[in-house]
């Protein structure tokens, strides 16, 4: 298992995309495997550090990654108090279009093959079939 821990600094994104990186190298994933990580893992970054942790320094989000068979799983976790994640507005509903935010967990769960929240919300798994 390899992790990281990062203050809550959308800054800090960039050290995730390096990790990204490195893991989808290793497990020789296709272009359009590591357009689909990419994305939904910064998703999820981007909302334990905005969301999660109000961008407060001081708060840490930890990503984690682990191969599990075929199946590769990313575990971002903040030190928020969650949320209400199976009340979620749909980004794609007509009165959700037009607002600016909301489609994170849209997209991480478009592009990947599972998503299961824990810790209340805090803490978020996102699962992605390996077969490169």
């Amino acid at each position: 298992m390899q992790s990281i821990e990062i203050a809550s600094s959308l800054e800090n994104i960039t050290e995730v995309e390096t990790m990204i990186d490195s893991v989808c190298e290793d497990l020789d994933l296709t272009e359009d495997n590591y357009g689909n990580v990419l994305i939904a893992v910064t998703e999820a970054v981007n909302n334990a550090i905005t969301h999660g942790n109000h961008s407060e320094a001081g708060k840490r989000v930890k990503v984690s990654v682990e191969q599990e068979g075929s199946k590769v799983v990313f575990t971002v976790s903040d030190e928020g108090e969650g949320f209400d994640f199976e009340n979620v507005p749909d980004p794609t509903a007509p009165e959700n279009i037009e607002k600016i935010d909301g489609r994170g967990i849209f997209l991480m769960k478009s592009l990947s093959d599972g998503v299961e929240y824990k810790n209340g919300g805090s803490e978020v798994s996102i699962t992605f079939t390996s077969a490169g």
